[in-house]
């Protein structure tokens, strides 16, 4: 038997028969996981209260000789984001970003830079010094350029043309195309939206700068909006699924 320890974020928590969970970790050292807790349910010292979504942990985790998931030895908690858990809103919001995570990544693929944006996320959005709405902007176009899905916003999909050069003020964007499409350029897409220069000027800001300066654009409410919108339909038509966290967040979320 072997045995590995890392940090760890908790993604996602079922139960497993009367005692058990299985849960699936972001860890810096090995990528997305699935491990079992063992006797978590009536746990009252290894595993009380750390085993909730978005947690980071320090675990330690032991592998068995024969096929199986490991199995979860210690957890200690890092962080609990107890301001996270207090709020409706922001708990939507950390769940929809687990959950694009969780169905993007595949197992035991390490993606450092991802952990650390999701880790960096959380942090601000329990420390309450900048909007929910502004954090997940920052978190989909961050999570979309690592994943190498970012949106085409710098040119036209069709001829080339570079926006600056693109008369309108308001630009289309293919979203089968995943990029924007100038009007000289037709396009037979039903999926489409139009952005502002504004906005994608903004955007692409976003994309290329740091995490710390990137968290200081900002933002006029409508713009917030035209954001939210434009990436909550591109993340997922693009991820290949709507997750259901999306579902609850608009109905819950008031602009």
């Amino acid at each position: 038997m072997s045995s590995f320890s890392t940090s760890a974020i908790v993604l996602r928590r079922i139960d497993y028969g009367e005692y058990d969970f299985v849960i699936t970790l972001f860890s810096l050292r090995k990528g997305k996981i699935s491990v079992i807790a063992k006797s978590a349910k009536k746990s009252k010292k290894r595993f009380a209260g750390i085993l909730e979504l978005f947690s980071i942990l320090d675990v330690v985790c032991n592998v068995g000789r024969r096929k199986g998931l490991p199995v979860l030895q210690e957890a200690s908690l890092k962080y609990p984001f107890s301001y996270i858990r207090s709020s409706a809103l922001k708990t939507a919001y950390a769940s929809y970003w687990a959950e694009l995570i969780n169905e993007w990544m595949e197992s035991g693929q390490k993606q450092v830079q991802l952990y650390q944006l999701f880790q960096y996320v959380l942090r601000e959005l329990d420390s309450c010094r900048v909007s929910e709405a502004a954090l997940s902007i920052l978190f989909q176009v961050k999570f979309m350029t690592l994943s190498g899905l970012s949106p085409n916003l710098r040119q036209c999909s069709v001829c080339r043309i570079e926006v600056e050069n693109i008369k309108e003020t308001r630009v289309k964007f293919d979203f089968a195309k995943g990029g924007i499409i100038c009007n000289g350029c037709t396009s037979k897409t039903l999926q489409k939206t139009f952005l502002s220069k504004g906005i994608i000027k903004q955007l692409l800001w976003i994309e290329k700068g740091d995490l710390v300066k990137a968290v200081r654009v900002r933002f006029t409410s409508d713009a917030l909006r035209e954001c939210l919108e434009f990436l909550e339909t591109f993340v997922p038509y693009h991820v290949g699924k709507e997750p259901r966290s999306l579902k609850f967040l608009k109905q819950i979320r008031k602009w």
